[in-house]
C-alpha cells in the first residue's frame, strides 16, 4: 500500500471522528446532555459501583476533568456517589433511576444516530471497516503499551 493511501486514510478517520464527536454533541443537547456525560452513564451502566478513580483509568480521563462531569451529573440526578465502605476517602458511582432512564433513552439515540450515518453502507463494508479499525486500535494501544517502540517505515 502507498504511503499517500495511508495518509488519506489516517486524515479521513481524523476528519470523520471530528465530525462524528460534533454530530452526536449536537444529537445529544437534544436530549439535555452531552456526549462525554453519555460515556459516563453508558460505562456506568456497565460497570456500576466503579471508584472515581477506576472511572477515569476507563476512560481515558484526567481526575479532574472527570469530577467536573460527575458533578453536573450529581447535580442533575442521575449519578450518585456512595461512600466506599472499605477506603473512607474514596467514592464509588452509582446511577440513580433517573440516570439509568436517561441511559436507556440514548440507546434509542445511538441506533439513530448509527441508522443516519451508516445508511446504504453493505454489510461486508462494515465488517471490513470494523476489523481494520479494531487491527488500528490494537496497533495504536500497542505502541502506548511500547512506548520506546517506532513502527518500521
Amino acid at each position: 500500500m502507498s504511503l499517500d493511501l495511508k495518509k488519506q486514510l489516517i486524515t479521513q478517520l481524523i476528519e470523520s471522528s471530528r465530525l462524528l464527536r460534533n454530530y452526536i454533541d449536537h444529537r445529544a443537547k437534544g436530549r439535555g446532555t452531552t456526549r462525554a456525560q453519555w460515556i459516563v452513564l453508558f460505562r456506568l451502566r456497565e460497570q456500576e459501583g466503579l471508584s472515581q478513580v477506576d472511572l477515569a483509568d476507563v476512560l481515558e480521563l484526567q481526575p479532574i476533568s472527570l469530577v467536573r462531569l460527575l458533578d453536573r451529573l450529581v447535580e442533575h440526578g442521575l449519578v450518585e456517589r456512595r461512600h466506599d465502605p472499605r477506603d473512607r476517602r474514596a467514592n464509588r458511582l452509582f446511577l440513580t433511576t433517573a440516570g439509568r432512564q436517561l441511559a436507556d433513552d440514548l440507546d434509542s439515540l445511538r441506533e439513530s444516530i448509527a441508522t443516519d450515518v451508516l445508511q446504504d453502507v453493505s454489510v461486508t463494508a462494515l465488517e471490513t471497516s470494523l476489523e481494520t479499525l479494531q487491527d488500528i486500535k490494537d496497533r495504536i494501544k500497542g505502541f502506548a503499551e511500547s512506548p520506546g517502540t517506532v513502527a518500521a517505515k
